[in-house]
């Protein structure tokens, strides 16, 4: 009886050194877990996965949704996510704060909007002032374009209220009236303009031409361990940006329900965006720029150094 208690431990202590052994061996089966916003500034991504470009080149992949930027970062930090596709912003506040992460890839400019309700007395940046107005999150590039154009209309950010939203219930909350403005990005721009309840008072494009908005960001870790992985998907990237400029019209029906509500709008909200891909000196030129607009405006203390940034794979 003795030895049979003997064997019985013997047997959960190698069943447990097992477990150990697995739980702890790294996932070798090439899935790769991205993150994204509820945005068709990701449309690449969208158009990517349902034309099964991923799983054709033998690559398995894990789409995760976040609600804003900053919880993005958040979690490719802390090793959840291995990449995602996030507006300049909150990458580079991530950065500055020695998060190990690398800008491999353009997604996209511009592409989003102030909006105020049709009801109220908004016409331009200058009725702003003393206005509670919503953005997606404080490390938003929404809220850069917000304060920018406030500033330069000469409004100062304590002269507004200004709050964060999950995009989806922003619209909702202009329509009621419990906000006044929303600074928000594409799809949430068009979507009450077209059903006729709101009024965009300044396009991304009229605060800050041609800023870069939505890039991909990688782990160190992945970038030096998956080379090749990284490399095919940033080729998936290029070709399905590449569709949707060619194809608009398809890549709007090929987005996830819950972003392309209304195809017929959504059709209008992918020519809102301006879509890109790559990294060339011209496109880190301008988030150079955009990075010494950040400082001018409080949001990064000091400049960066552009091989912190950037990954040219």
């Amino acid at each position: 009886m003795k030895n049979k208690h003997i064997i019985f431990i013997v047997f959960l202590i190698i069943i447990f050194s097992l477990g150990i052994i697995l739980f702890n061996t790294p996932n070798k089966n090439n899935t790769v877990n991205i993150g994204y916003l509820p945005s068709d500034h990701d449309a690449a991504l969208f158009v990517a996965k349902a034309k099964n470009w991923y799983e054709d080149n033998n690559i398995s992949v894990n789409l995760v949704e976040f609600s804003n930027g900053g919880n993005l970062m958040v979690a490719i930090a802390s090793g959840h996510i291995d990449m995602g596709y996030v507006g300049i912003s909150p990458a580079i506040a991530s950065i500055t704060k020695g998060i190990p992460v690398k800008i491999v890839s353009s997604v996209q400019n511009e592409g989003s909007g102030i909006v105020v309700s049709n009801d109220s007395n908004i016409v331009s940046i200058n009725d702003l002032k003393g206005k509670k107005i919503a953005t997606p999150g404080t490390a938003s590039i929404q809220n850069v374009l917000l304060t920018y154009a406030l500033k330069k209309n000469g409004i100062s950010r304590d002269n507004v209220s200004v709050t964060d939203s999950n995009v989806a219930s922003m619209v909702n909350a202009l329509r009621t009236r419990k906000i006044d403005a929303i600074c928000s990005y594409e799809p949430y721009v068009t979507i009450p303009i077209e059903d006729g309840s709101c009024t965009e008072i300044a396009s991304s494009e009229d605060i800050l031409p041609n800023h870069p908005c939505c890039v991909i960001v990688v782990r160190d870790e992945f970038i030096k361990n998956k080379q090749s992985t990284l490399k095919t998907i940033l080729d998936i990237h290029k070709n399905a940006t590449k569709f949707i400029l060619d194809n608009t019209d398809e890549a709007a029906s090929l987005l996830p329900d819950t972003i392309a509500k209304n195809i017929s709008v959504e059709k209008k909200t992918l020519r809102n965006n301006k879509f890109n891909y790559g990294l060339n000196e011209e496109y880190i030129n301008n988030v150079m720029r955009f990075i010494d607009v950040e400082i001018e405006l409080g949001f990064i203390k000091k400049p960066i150094p552009k091989e912190r940034i950037f990954e040219i794979t």
